[in-house]
């Protein structure tokens, strides 16, 4: 049984795991900076890589003794090196070079979209390739073809802003608080999503990528112009109204795939994967085709270290080890291998 500490540092959360056989979850960590970067309305880049020099350290070590796991049993020490905030990912690849080498342990390097979809192993262990993932997050709105554990292609991709920008844009116009996705959602949950009308784009002869940014802008238009107008809109109808027309699309998108790959499993990552009404809308639509749906625990929804440990143990039996030159990437795609 190969255990495999998982590091995850690519944007505000500073996580540790450890995951036996990519499947079966020993220790899990995470420390949010969440109350830091609401002041701000979003993540401040600087103040989220600082927290990570402070915090990684601790964080590893929580994990280690939850789990009660010597370094020296350690098969691997996994770690996100791309995609996300550079000066973010920095720590947590130095500090995992570092503690490769201290240990012995090979240094396996892990996208960090292959780690949302690996989530989906530790919440159903029964899951195995091939399937489609509806990977959806506040940079990232794909839809991949996992052919295997370490294969991916992407046959549908955003345009512009992804699905949870999107979501979080509207919620700062309608005054909510950071996180705005996790906020919109609980506002919207009473709200009549027939009460405001809002565009359904397409992408003219690519029909499986998506496109965001007219969505963005017209409930920014419809907050403005009622201001001006000095009239009063309904936050949980808007919120409603506007989350409806995201979910439309990407459940649209991937009841399309689905249709042209032949492939009849789906798995959602990604921290949207979390939202009450993409859940329940996609789920009622997977039961009425016959198609099988996996949605990740909502503890694995958001950045954390399991997924990558989880995503780190395939790559090691792959053989995608890393050496000690190995650097931090702020993009890169899903399938760069």
């Amino acid at each position: 049984m190969l255990k495999i500490l998982g590091i995850e540092s690519s944007c505000d959360d500073t996580a540790a795991a450890i995951v036996e056989d990519g499947r079966t979850l020993l220790s899990s960590v995470v420390s949010s900076q969440i109350q830091e970067h609401q002041k701000y309305g979003g993540v401040v880049p600087e103040i989220a890589s600082r927290r990570h020099i402070e915090n990684i350290a601790a964080v590893v070590r929580a994990a280690m003794q939850e789990a009660a796991v010597d370094y020296a049993q350690l098969d691997g020490i996994a770690v996100t090196f791309a995609p996300g905030l550079i000066g973010s990912l920095l720590v947590g690849v130095n500090y995992a070079k570092g503690l490769a080498y201290a240990a012995g342990a090979p240094l396996i390097p892990v996208h960090h979209l292959r780690g949302h979809i690996a989530a989906n192993y530790i919440s159903h262990p029964e899951l195995e390739p091939p399937f489609l993932a509806l990977v959806v997050s506040g940079g990232h709105s794909h839809i991949v073809r996992v052919d295997d554990y370490t294969s991916f292609a992407v046959i549908g991709r955003t345009r512009d802003d992804a699905a949870g920008e999107a979501l979080d844009k509207a919620a700062r116009a309608m005054g909510l608080p950071y996180p705005g996705g996790l906020h919109l959602d609980l506002a919207a949950k009473d709200g009549n999503a027939q009460a405001y009308k809002f565009p359904r784009p397409h992408v003219s002869g690519s029909p499986l990528d998506f496109s965001f940014s007219g969505l963005k802008t017209a409930v920014i238009n419809l907050l403005h112009n009622a201001e001006q107008k000095g009239e009063t809109v309904s936050v949980p109808d808007v919120g409603a109204s506007y989350i409806k027309a995201v979910t439309d699309f990407l459940i649209d998108n991937t009841m399309r795939a689905t249709a042209q790959t032949g492939i009849g499993t789906i798995a959602v990552a990604g921290g949207v994967s979390a939202n009450s009404v993409l859940r329940r809308r996609l789920q009622e639509y997977c039961d009425k085709q016959g198609i099988s749906l996996y949605l990740p625990q909502l503890r694995h929804c958001g950045d954390n270290a399991a997924m990558i440990a989880s995503q780190g143990y395939y790559e090691l039996q792959k053989g995608n080890i890393a050496n000690f030159l190995l650097n931090a990437t702020a993009s890169l795609s899903i399938d760069y291998i």
